[in-house]
């Protein structure tokens, strides 16, 4: 377990998180730094409360050599300590949604639970829209609790979703968002390519 200050670590982690592409091999995370950096991405926020993020922890080195080979050969899948697929369920909207509001008051409830059905029934586009800004809003908590968390982080969308997905044995119903892999980085990344002017992505009002 790690202590921290709060807001100062959050300030430095943003600042730190870049995309390390090479890793120690021989490094393993313990299992309480794995829960405590996947406890952390449950904390993450998702429209309607419907928490449809599923991340598969890839493991297994038979596994990460296959998605290696459908990833560009890249070594970070097979070199960091852990590789995590963030994938989503698109039915999660419709499966029970009652239980993502149980406690919440009844008038809460009585209000929030026939929304969810009004927002995404027959909207397949909106389904898979906000599964990807929920895998997007998670992957981005996972990658700095990682970095407070002393490790490196690479996300990663190169590959080959269908072939990963049958890797995976990925049900009908979910879909693959992206990958990240954590680690201990063995080189920094290089320096930032080209950051565009604050002025030119910061707009106020209109465009």
């Amino acid at each position: 377990m790690f202590s921290y200050s709060i807001a100062m670590e959050c300030l430095q982690a943003i600042k730190e998180r870049r995309a390390v592409k090479e890793y120690d091999p021989e490094h393993e995370m313990t299992e309480a730094e794995i829960r405590q950096l996947m406890e952390l991405a449950l904390q993450s926020p998702t429209a309607f409360n419907i928490q449809h993020w599923r991340f598969l922890l890839v493991r297994d080195k038979e596994q990460r050599r296959r998605i290696r080979e459908v990833a560009w050969d890249q070594a970070q899948v097979t070199d960091a300590s852990l590789l995590i697929v963030l994938c989503a369920n698109l039915d999660a909207w419709k499966e029970q949604p009652e239980k993502y509001w149980k406690n919440a008051p009844q008038p809460v409830q009585d209000f929030l639970v026939p929304a969810i059905k009004q927002y995404y029934d027959g909207l397949p586009q909106v389904q898979r829209d906000e599964a990807m800004r929920s895998c997007g809003i998670a992957g981005q908590t996972i990658m700095l609790a990682a970095r407070a968390m002393g490790y490196d982080s690479c996300p990663m969308d190169g590959f080959d979703f269908g072939k990963v997905a049958d890797i995976l044995h990925l049900p009908q119903n979910h879909v693959i968002s992206y990958m990240i892999a954590v680690g201990k980085g063995t080189r920094a990344a290089w320096p930032k390519p080209g950051q565009l002017p604050y002025e030119e992505v910061v707009l106020t009002d209109r465009f």
